[in-house]
């Protein structure tokens, strides 16, 4: 299995701080945002990640992650040209993956659980993480029956239960042929939502639960959370 870090967008809503960076270089507590995901695929037993990123401040990724040699990992680096979505984004992954399955992870998103398990009893088709959170209505929301996956809303007015859906994914490769049978949204995208739905109406979708903290951290908000989970992680050390 190889591994996907989606790191792309604007970085609109955290100006004027990404006006000279990428979003996911600027620091959550002590260390660059990126390095949450790359340490949370190194946990899983990943060792080939590709990370995918705007044109914008490429170079930036480059220039402070280099080859990976220091995480003891390989980095291999793609460019999405614009903002065309999650799925549009993962689809750039096609030629590295090589057909083989991928646990793919958005670059603003910092876990606490060890996911390795997971990983090493994927068997196919595809799996889901999900969080409990008291706002389910900021989130895609999975309607469950029992530990089952019966649907995903995204940002619902009314949501079917409180399990958000985390920006962390497995993917068996049949995943590329179908992102290339999407059709856009409304606001212009590729949505991840349409590809997890389309495994769920084939009965080829899994779900995990999460248990330790989950935040995303592309607004200064969650950023400023996502840095006090982390600092109280390591002070309960």
């Amino acid at each position: 299995m190889k591994g996907v870090i989606l790191a792309g967008g604007t970085g609109s809503r955290m100006m004027p701080c990404t006006k000279i960076t990428n979003k996911h270089l600027l620091p959550v507590y002590n260390k660059p945002m990126i390095y949450y995901p790359i340490n949370t695929l190194i946990n899983a037993g990943i060792r080939d990640i590709l990370i995918v990123s705007g044109p914008g401040h490429a170079g930036h990724f480059l220039n402070l992650l280099g080859s990976g040699k220091d995480f003891g990992v390989k980095l291999t680096f793609e460019i999405q040209d614009e903002a065309g979505g999650i799925a549009q984004a993962l689809g750039l992954a096609e030629n590295f993956a090589d057909k083989e399955p991928v646990i793919v992870i958005l670059g603003d998103n910092i876990f606490e659980d060890d996911i390795k398990k997971d990983v090493q009893s994927f068997k196919g088709g595809a799996k889901i993480f999900l969080k409990e959170v008291h706002d389910p209505q900021r989130f895609g929301v999975a309607e469950l029956k029992g530990n089952k996956v019966m649907g995903i809303e995204e940002k619902p007015k009314n949501p079917k239960s409180n399990w958000a859906v985390t920006g962390l994914y497995i993917y068996d490769a049949d995943v590329f042929n179908i992102i290339k049978t999407l059709k856009p949204s409304g606001r212009g995208e590729l949505e991840i939502t349409d590809v997890n739905n389309y495994y769920i109406k084939k009965s080829k979708m899994e779900a995990g639960f999460l248990k330790g903290f989950w935040s995303d951290a592309g607004t200064f908000d969650s950023l400023l959370r996502a840095s006090q989970l982390v600092k109280e992680k390591l002070e309960k050390k």
